[in-house]
This record gives C-alpha cells, sequence and structure tokens, in this order.
C-alpha cells in the first residue's frame, strides 16, 4: 500500500556517505525534529535523474533552506558509494544529502516500487518528492511519467511550502 499524505515515515536504516566512508542513518536521524524535503529517483545517473530531477535541487537548494527547509535528501535504489559518487559529479555537496537505499527497504515500506528488471534495473524507486515534517509526511508528489521531473521537480516542491 503506499503511503499518504499524514502517514508517518516508516522506520528504515538507510546508507550515505560520510568523511569516514558509507555510515548507517535512521529514518528517525533523518526525519524526526527536522523539515526535510526528500525527493527519490530511480538512479543515479541516469539521464532524466542527472539531467533534471537533481540538478533543480540543486539549484533551489538555497530556496528550500530559505523557506524553512532543514536538510534536502535524495535516496534512490543505489549504494551510499554510487550515491556519494554521483552527489559529488552534480556539485551536490553541502546542498543535497545523498542516501542510498540499498536494499530497497525504505522503497518498498512507503510502497512507492517500481519494477525496472525489464530494463535491467532491478526494483527501483518511482520517482517522487515529498516535504516531511517531524516525520510525518506533509505533501506526496508521485511522478505520473518516469522520464520527467515536473511534478516531483524542486519547483512544485517549493510551492507547497507555507
Amino acid at each position: 500500500m503506499t503511503v499518504k499524505v499524514g502517514d508517518k515515515m516508516p522506520d528504515a536504516q538507510l546508507m550515505h556517505m560520510s568523511d569516514a566512508g558509507p555510515a548507517p542513518i535512521t529514518t528517525a536521524e533523518l526525519f524526526d525534529g527536522k523539515t526535510v524535503a526528500l525527493f527519490a529517483l530511480p538512479g543515479a545517473f541516469t539521464p532524466t535523474c542527472s539531467n533534471q530531477h537533481l540538478p533543480g535541487f540543486i539549484e533551489k537548494s538555497e530556496e528550500l533552506r530559505a523557506a524553512g527547509v532543514d536538510t534536502i535528501v535524495c535516496l534512490s535504489v543505489n549504494d551510499a558509494f554510487v550515491m556519494g559518487a554521483w552527489g559529488q559529479q552534480q556539485g551536490a555537496t553541502g546542498k543535497v544529502m545523498m542516501v542510498g537505499d540499498g536494499n530497497g527497504d525504505l522503497t518498498e515500506a512507503l510502497g512507492l516500487t517500481m519494477d525496472g528488471t525489464g530494463f535491467g534495473m532491478g526494483k527501483r524507486s518511482l520517482r517522487y518528492s515529498m516535504i516531511v515534517r517531524d516525520g510525518t509526511i506533509e505533501s506526496l508528489n508521485v511522478e505520473g511519467n518516469p522520464g520527467q521531473a515536473v511534478d516531483s521537480g524542486a519547483e512544485n516542491l517549493l510551492s507547497q511550502l507555507g
């Protein structure tokens, strides 16, 4: 079942790159007591993700923070090494926290899984964005066309902050 506005974020352990290497981070650590702009995408280094989705959030990071966002999180069913390298390549450092859901545990718990096996990608995340305030989903934007980043893009999410 897909999460909806008003639901609490499920408990899951994710991974991100720290100065010391891959480090675990829980959803409680990410979301409790904070306002978080979370966006998820099918895969690092893929065309729409690299050319539209992530760059939009990097570009709008200061505006999102000015609108009250504490943390901007990019989530993908990739490992922390890939997410870290992709973030460096895209210039996300200090703007967007790159988080790997390597086993897809959070993605599955949210009900936002995409079956990319026909493309050799396995199970991945749908493209979406959400505002999470103190662990509760305040807005959710699931992209109708995975080849676009409009509904789930930074501009739309920014318009939902109030």
